[in-house]
């Protein structure tokens, strides 16, 4: 049990640690950024004075990816200056610090899943402001856990899977690119390890996702059948489904770290625990199906 301070408490990820830390820690304060915008580094040292928390945890972050492109100043000062602040202060204060990062450091042309040591080549703004985080973070010197993750979905914020619920209830039909391959990862998987995380001894870098891996097409198809939608689900490609940043086309990750790797569950059965928090499906059925 620890005191812990949760940082961009009001996003998605944010909410999940959150809600998990006051189950979990001691004493939590979760602080949205209306309360504390980590971009102010007077405002982030004043925090972690006051409140002396055993461990920090960063939620706080830019995570539109197609609007960096147009704004990485705006996208690095949050990712990457803001994290920078926090890393300081947690040095100086001896305090641990929790920093959620991103697939997107990669950049996607792997075959084998990528372990925490793989080489970094961001292709996006996204991807270079959170690893000038992860660089200011490693360079504080201060006791810390950068945890890598991708494909985040869950209650509170905007995600692919909501997203198709929505597309789905609407439309007789929707396109999803088959070519690119990642791991789903549901927030309420998430949030308790990083929680383990803030509690435990280890340095370094981690990668924490759903177990397995799918395409945004077979995520999508398995969401609108779990939920009885009558949509089609048809197949496309990347190049004929342009966005303003490039997608890596193999954001499946791995880990090297063998007893202290973080290890979450079946990217299916955290579908179907956020089907079933949302009412989509019954909680009860969600939990026969993924016995």
């Amino acid at each position: 049990m620890a005191k812990l301070l949760v940082t961009g408490a009001g996003g998605m990820l944010g909410q999940a640690v959150a809600a998990a830390a006051e189950k979990s820690s001691d004493q939590t304060l979760a602080l949205g950024r209306d309360k504390l915008d980590i971009t102010d580094a007077a405002a982030v040292t004043a925090a972690i004075d006051q409140f002396e928390p055993d461990a920090v945890i960063n939620c706080a972050a830019w995570t539109d990816v197609d609007g960096a492109e147009a704004e990485e100043a705006a996208a690095t000062e949050i990712n990457g200056a803001g994290a920078a602040n926090l890393a300081a202060s947690c040095a100086a204060s001896g305090v641990r610090l929790v920093q959620v990062s991103t697939d997107y450091v990669f950049d996607g042309s792997a075959t084998e899943p990528y372990v925490e040591s793989s080489p970094i080549n961001p292709q996006s703004a996204y991807g270079r402001s959170k690893l000038a985080g992860e660089q200011a973070i490693e360079a504080a010197g201060g006791d810390y856990a950068i945890v890598r993750t991708a494909w985040l979905f869950g209650a509170g914020g905007s995600n692919f899977v909501d997203t198709m619920l929505r597309l789905g209830a609407e439309r007789e039909q929707i396109e999803v690119v088959t070519d690119q391959i990642g791991c789903p990862t549901w927030t309420g998987h998430l949030a308790p390890a990083l929680i383990a995380c803030a509690a435990a001894n280890g340095t370094g870098i981690f990668h924490a996702i759903g177990g397995g891996r799918c395409s945004w097409f077979e995520l999508a198809s398995e969401t609108i059948s779990l939920a009885g939608l009558k949509a089609k689900v048809e197949p496309t490609t990347t190049e004929s489904f342009p966005r303003p940043a490039p997608r890596p086309a193999f954001s499946v990750l791995g880990s090297e770290r063998g007893d202290e790797a973080i290890v979450l569950p079946d990217w299916h059965e955290g579908l179907r625990g956020h089907l079933a928090a949302a009412g989509v499906i019954d909680s009860a059925a969600g939990a026969a199906q993924g016995a």
